[in-house]
């Protein structure tokens, strides 16, 4: 199966999902297809303008406002945390993954700020569930899906740096906490909540006026519900429109707490293309995109992470591919996936962006059917290519429409 609309369409009727987006861009040239309803009882059409619950795929979006902070001069890439987040000083590190959580040795050395952005401060989830330490983390980061369940972030950070660490600062890569802890840090940081900040510095300029960590009650006919698998084999209701995202978190979470559409992520991923410019100007430096990403871990370190990474290398807020094992795996691909099934990648060598956006959870962290087939439809449509798209099958236009209505105000 290699058309992208046939691919939708068979996911939606085959009902292992209620409706999906797809885009792919490739320099101006945008293909979005569309298929299914917003919710399972089929209520409206699925369009190019719908919102979905990001997930994971906020990450990169984090640790680009990071980056900014670092260009202003507010942070150092190699400073200890700890000037920002005291909790976090003198931290104690289990004495083996093994070890009870009060089987402590000190850490070697403080927290830096490209520990956060590496995901390999200490905190984060290791690819086997049972250590006593990643048990113990499950009940403070709690599934990101369910963004009104965590207590607000100097209430959170305070539970979490009662945990000890799993792994000395720099040694392994750990999954998930070090994005919240940069949404954190950007927030004490500048003096500004997360949601303020991204917004003014970020989502604001570039345009992407349907993303935020609220869905305004205007905007909730466009939005999606949101499904998990069921025992049976089939969907059960996790959120609905006026759920979740319908007021403010009490913890927006850098992690996986954003919203928005696939026009939006394209905006994000088109500023990296462009060397940190968007189409209201420079936002970031070129080098910082090129350090974001490029991979920053050795074996050793994506070691740990395996089952998270399957593979791939970890830029700042995003996987970036190492080899070609797979054939949508491109050297230098950058992106992620979220655990609420959306996946969001660009290739900095093509200036390909790739992005799929559908309601069904992810039960575990391997990539789902539709992920694979939407990543192996993409790789055969790029190989196949013959630079003249098909005016029946695309939708071209040269940027995502731009919605009148104010900004936007979960892994």
């Amino acid at each position: 199966m290699t058309d992208l609309s046939e691919l939708l369409n068979h996911y939606v009727e085959t009902g292992y999902l209620p409706g999906a987006v797809a885009l792919v861009a490739r320099g101006d040239d945008v293909r979005v297809e569309t298929a299914g309803t917003l919710d399972a009882e089929g209520t409206a059409p699925m369009t190019a303008e719908s919102i979905f619950r990001f997930a994971s795929i906020t990450k990169p979006i984090t640790a680009a406002a990071v980056l900014m902070l670092i260009e202003d001069g507010v942070l150092g890439l190699d400073e200890p945390v700890q000037r920002w987040l005291p909790e976090l000083a003198g931290r104690v590190v289990v004495r083996t993954p093994e070890s009870p959580v009060d089987d402590v040795v000190p850490a070697r050395r403080p927290i830096t700020v490209a520990d956060l952005l590496t995901s390999c401060s200490g905190y984060g989830f290791a690819s086997d569930f049972s250590l006593p330490q990643v048990q113990r983390l499950f009940t403070v980061d709690t599934d990101g899906r369910e963004v009104q369940q965590r207590p607000a972030p100097d209430e959170w950070l305070a539970a979490l740096a009662r945990l000890p660490l799993l792994h000395h600062p720099g040694e392994a890569f750990l999954y998930n906490t070090s994005s919240d802890l940069q949404g954190i840090l950007i927030a004490r940081a500048s003096g500004r909540p997360l949601p303020e900040f991204l917004a003014q510095r970020l989502l604001e300029p570039l345009g992407m006026t349907d993303t935020g960590f609220v869905v305004p009650e205007a905007d909730r006919g466009r939005f999606t519900s949101y499904y998990r698998p069921a025992p049976d084999g089939g969907l059960e209701q996790a959120d609905t429109p006026d759920g979740q995202w319908s007021r403010p978190q009490a913890f927006p979470s850098g992690a996986g707490g954003l919203a928005g559409t696939a026009g939006d992520w394209l905006r994000f991923a088109r500023m990296l293309l462009a060397g940190g410019v968007g189409e209201g100007g420079r936002l970031l430096s070129a080098e910082s995109v090129r350090q974001m990403t490029t991979n920053h871990l050795t074996a050793p370190q994506r070691a740990t992470g395996a089952l998270f990474l399957d593979g791939q290398g970890w830029g700042y807020g995003g996987g970036v591919d190492l080899t070609r094992t797979e054939p949508w795996q491109i050297p230098g691909r950058y992106g992620w996936v979220g655990g609420s099934g959306t996946s969001a990648h660009l290739i900095p060598a093509t200036g390909e962006v790739a992005i799929l956006l559908t309601q069904r959870g992810m039960a575990d962290p391997a990539p789902t059917p539709i992920l694979r087939d939407f990543w192996q439809c993409v790789a055969g449509d790029q190989a196949g290519s013959t630079g003249r798209p098909d005016p029946h099958r695309r939708r071209r236009y040269s940027r995502p429409r731009v919605r009148s209505e104010p900004g936007l105000a979960e892994g």
